[in-house]
This record gives C-alpha cells, structure tokens and sequence, in this order.
C-alpha cells in the first residue's frame, strides 16, 4: 500500500458511498452473486447434537459436564494445557485483562490500532493505558518495530490480534518480549487454525482468546475460550468467569487452601476476586464439540479460497503481498492498493449490486482511533499518526469467506474487481 506519513484521507467518503447507490442499473442487479459474509456454518449434526441434550430426562443446560469436555478437547486441539470457555470473545478480553491487571498491576498495555473494539475496551475497562501502534500492511497485524519502539517500564503486556486468519507473529517481537519478561497475549479470535513456523497461534502468549460467533471459523453462536499453560492463571479465570467463586476452581487443592484460610466462611461462597458472570451453556459446548471435528477440513478449504481470491485480483488496484504462509482465511481481504476515491466508489457498487456482501475498514470497523468511545482518552485528530490503518479504514474491506464458497465465484468475483476504473 501508499499511505504515507502525511496521508490524509477523504472527509466524506462514506458519504459518496450511499449518495451513489441509486445508480445501480437493474441489469447489474440481474445478475447478482447472492454472497453472504457467512453460510451454512450451523449443520444438520450440529442440531441433532443439540436436540439428543434436550431430549434427556432434565438435562442440565448450565454450564456442565459438555463444557468441560469442550474446553479439554479445544485443548488438545490447540496444544495448550488449560482452556476455560465462556459466553464470548468480548468476555474473553474482558477476563484476560481482568487476571493480567491483578497478576501484574496498572501500567501500560500495547495495543492496535485495527482490531475488534473489546481489545481496547478491556483494556480500558481493568484501568490500564492503551498505547497504540500502526499496523504491518502485509499481515494487518502489528507493526513490530513499532511495538519494540514502544516497550517501556509501564508496559505490562503487549495485546496483539492475529487479523482476518493472518498471522502477526515474528521471531524479533517474540524473542524481545521473552528478553524482557513481558507478557504477549494473543487475540486469536478471527484466526484459529493459523500458524507460524508450524505451531498454532493461540499458544505463544501467556493467555489467548478466541470468539465463537456465528460467522467464525467455528460457531457456537454465541462463545468464547481463554487459553493458557499456567495452571494459577486457569484457576482464576475459571473462579473470574462465575462471580469469582472459589468453588468454580478446578482443583481440590486449591479450593482447599481458601477454605483453610477462611475457616467463618462457607466453603461454597468463598469469593476470592469481584468476578463476572460469563458463563457458557452445555448448548453453546454440545454445538462446539459437534464443529471441532470438521475444523481443519473447513480452514484447509478458507485457505484455498484466499489463495485464488489472491492470484486472480489485479495487483495494479489491489494490494495483494500479505503473508499468507500459515494462514487460515477469516475472510478475503480487499484493499486498495493506494488512495483512490472513485475506485473506491466503483468496489462497494459493485459489490452491493451483485448482492455480495462485505465490511468496511475491515476488523472492527477501521481506524479504531476514529471511534468516539476513545475520545478523551487519546488526542483529537491523533488517527492521522497511523497512515496504514487509515488506509484500511477508508480503503480496505473484506469479503466473506467460508467452506461452501465455489472457486468459480470467486474468480468471477475477481474479473468484476479488476474490471472496474479509478481516478
């Protein structure tokens, strides 16, 4: 991409965007694509699993014996000792920032600037600073020379999400972290299956988080998981997800212990930390399980789809150098290759005409320096400090990707794309 230093977006292109609309021809409309963000990502399995539970003589449906079974299988799956699910990947941000700030105390977190908007409000919301870097246009991750420049005394963590299936590792971020002793938790939500160097990501930080809403690579409509290879920190997310109860820890010792130290309380309503209620059902589990059979089967048919979305755009409009090594394909990612107003334009009537549907700014919405929830924490206008993700915010979109998604659509995807004229 050609965001430089000095890049200044459009003020109204948003704008032109909805004023334009009107000029769709009903012969463009005639021959749509019908192409959601998502389809088909519940089965038939998935349903009898859950009609064979509530089919049982008074099932429980709180969390349970399901869930714990997930949370063991999600484990070996992903090569981590521990896993606690919950309602969400928000909840998961929530109770991972939650334990860093009682682990390690106020300070500094680093953060990005294009990412989904739990990251940073967890961030805010357990009292810590968030410090912003831009990001590395081949992989929409952070910039790590960026994130090294910005390590400092304060810094308690370094809050990296792994963006669309890419992934944002590298051997210097890794290796200055461990120098340092600083903690990296990895957002893994849209990107679970990916690697790098061969080892999933998920299992290089202290803690990684995960979402399973409905259009991710896999669903239990609403859902998340948190995992870690540190028991002490399994424990405590486990008594954080349930009001901080001490009876919601996993082992015995443990439960113990407290019990030995508060001997006027009852062993059952001992609550070590002011905790949440992000509690998962054994419906949200039983739908897990029934998915993670069919999870590398379904990201080695996303990585296929990026791969020909890839070879068949036309470079000269769209940037197409991301580093694909490793990945598992959220979506399929479609940026302009610079600042171009009328091509702009031209991509999102084309799309909206032929019925395919995509998002703007890509994760979360863009810019997250834009959104107003920051304001009065960072500067006014301080967005303008990040070209590359401005340009993703005015210029970058993605477009859905999933296992039933025919290669020829895609190609005849591609040919619209490259078909369409800029300034």
């Amino acid at each position: 991409m050609t965001a430089q230093p000095n890049y200044r977006p459009p003020k109204r292109l948003f704008e032109r965007e909805t004023s334009a609309l009107s000029s769709v021809s009903a012969a463009i409309v005639a021959s749509r694509l019908n192409w959601p963000l998502m389809q088909n990502n519940l089965t038939r399995a998935d349903l009898d699993a859950v009609i064979a539970l509530l089919q049982q003589e008074d099932p429980k449906l709180t969390h349970g014996e399901h869930v714990l079974a997930f949370e063991e299988e999600w484990s070996r799956w992903l090569g981590v000792r521990y896993s606690v699910m919950v309602n969400s990947g928000a909840s998961a941000n929530l109770l991972t920032m939650t334990a860093l700030r009682l682990l390690k105390g106020p300070g500094e977190v680093i953060v990005p600037t294009i990412t989904w908007v739990s990251d940073i409000a967890s961030v805010l919301q357990c009292g810590f600073t968030p410090v912003f870097v831009d990001i590395d246009p081949h992989t929409l991750g952070m910039d790590t020379r960026q994130v090294l420049q910005k390590l400092g005394p304060n810094t308690r963590a370094v809050f990296l999400t792994h963006v669309l299936g890419y992934n944002a590792l590298t051997d210097e971020l890794l290796g200055e972290l461990e120098q340092r002793d600083i903690p990296l938790i990895e957002d893994v939500c849209e990107s679970y299956g990916a690697t790098f160097k061969g080892r999933k990501l998920g299992t290089f930080g202290l803690m990684s988080n995960f979402s399973f809403y409905y259009a991710h690579h896999l669903t239990t409509i609403e859902g998340g998981m948190i995992s870690t290879n540190s028991e002490e920190l399994y424990e405590m997310l486990r008594m954080l997800r349930s009001h901080g109860m001490v009876r919601e820890a996993h082992s015995r010792n443990w439960r113990h212990s407290y019990s030995r130290r508060y001997p006027d309380l009852n062993p059952d309503f001992i609550f070590a930390y002011p905790g949440y209620n992000v509690r998962p059902t054994e419906i949200n589990a039983v739908i897990g399980r029934s998915q993670l059979r069919r999870l590398d089967e379904n990201n080695a048919k996303r990585r296929d789809n990026l791969r020909i979305f890839l070879e068949n755009l036309d470079p000269q409009k769209y940037f197409t150098e991301f580093r694909t090594e490793g990945n598992c394909s959220y979506a399929l990612t479609l940026v302009l290759r610079k600042p171009d107003e009328a091509l702009c334009t031209n991509v999102m009537l084309t799309l909206r005409a032929h019925g395919v549907e995509f998002r703007r700014g890509t994760a979360g919405g863009g810019n997250q320096l834009r959104q107003p929830y920051l304001e009065g924490v960072v500067p006014r206008g301080i967005w303008h400090d990040y070209p590359e993700a401005d340009h993703i915010h005015f210029y970058g979109f993605y477009i859905g990707n999933y296992p039933s998604l025919e290669p020829q659509k895609i190609e005849q995807l591609c040919a619209l794309l490259n078909s369409l004229s800029g300034n």
